[in-house]
């Protein structure tokens, strides 16, 4: 704010000068309004049209308090109006470098292609997550609103080679594509996967019939937001409470109630036991709700012989704090003196 208050000063004392100027040659040469304030603009912008009329010797010294002052704070103005446009435009350069620096650093995050509404809600609760993300968006207006959310974001075409190749996709672990186009997805999730062969890509569906086409050009996922939110107000009317349960779930407001997935990692001490010997129950309290094995099949509701294996995924449904417990418990992979299944930990 300093240099505008600068140039606020410096355009108050002008108008201040030419007030007096204008009061001056009126009183010491008795001119009129028009000519006294031509002269006083004249003499402060040393334009050089010359005097009005001829000047007493007061009117000389006057007129020379004028150009000196004026003058100055003119100078004075226009240096203030340069270092504002030349710090303006080092500190975008400056800010802008730091950005691509952080893009440059980032590992294992989400490249989010385009950020219309279903973007920006997408953005909110990764940062709410602490996921990390960058932002490819080419809309100018678009990048403003980015920019006033402090997140990282990067001008481009994400259908450009170039442009994925600059958000980092060879060391990040997925991109969405949620731009309005259709076709653009495609195009994105053709280029992501040719550049990532290993990325998980999540892609937006518009109208009926693209879902397919996203998937074979490579989208591991592909979400209709019209078919999600048609299916959730039908839902609404028809089983009302499961609705009202679900959002107490998944949604961030609701703090009491969490689902979370956990993924066993490998050589993990739980690996080979079951539901009741790893005594995930008992030590936290969170309800297994379902087992994703690592080759893909689900088991909803599993019992309590249920197997567990390196890479399973735990769907887990507890408050905060006992997710939380669990994850870590699970994520402890120190050799431990007898395995859950033997004894160590018992339900």
């Amino acid at each position: 704010m300093y240099p505008f208050r600068r140039i606020l000063v410096a355009v108050s004392v002008l108008l201040l000068l030419t007030i007096i100027g204008t009061a001056g040659y009126m009183l010491l040469e008795g001119w009129p309004f028009l000519d006294a304030i031509y002269m006083t603009i004249t003499t402060v912008a040393t334009v050089g049209f010359g005097e009005v009329h001829p000047l007493s010797d007061a009117g000389r010294v006057f007129t020379l308090f004028l150009i000196v002052t004026g003058v100055s704070v003119f100078f004075y103005l226009v240096g203030s109006v340069a270092q504002l446009m030349f710090e303006g435009q080092i500190q975008r350069i400056i800010g802008r470098k730091k950005v691509e620096k952080k893009i440059d650093a980032l590992q294992g995050h989400y490249i989010i292609c385009g950020f219309g509404r279903i973007g920006s809600m997408i953005c909110r609760e990764l940062a709410a997550n602490g996921v990390p993300f960058v932002v490819v968006e080419h809309n100018l207006e678009v990048l403003e609103r980015v920019d006033d959310d402090r997140y990282l974001w990067m001008k481009g075409d994400a259908t450009q080679d170039e442009t994925l190749v600059r958000a980092g996709i060879h060391r990040a672990s997925g991109l969405v594509s949620v731009v309005t186009s259709d076709s653009e997805n495609v195009y994105i999730t053709l280029t992501a996967r040719g550049l990532n062969p290993n990325l998980y890509i999540l892609a937006r569906s518009g109208e009926e019939g693209t879902e397919l086409k996203l998937k074979r050009a490579g989208a591991n996922k592909v979400v209709s937001p019209y078919s999600i939110g048609g299916m959730r107000m039908a839902q609404s009317i028809l089983r009302p409470n499961v609705v009202d349960f679900i959002e107490i779930a998944t949604g961030s407001e609701h703090l009491d109630l969490q689902m979370e997935e956990i993924t066993i990692p490998n050589g993990s001490r739980f690996a080979g036991a079951t539901l009741v010997s790893s005594g995930f129950r008992k030590e936290t309290g969170v309800i297994i709700v379902g087992i994703k094995k690592v080759h893909g099949q689900m088991i909803f509701n599993p019992h309590s012989q249920a197997a567990i294996d390196d890479g399973d995924t735990l769907i887990v449904l507890g408050d905060p704090a006992a997710v939380d417990k669990l994850e870590a418990l699970v994520q402890h992979t120190d050799p431990q003196p007898g395995r859950p299944g033997e004894g160590a930990v018992h339900a």
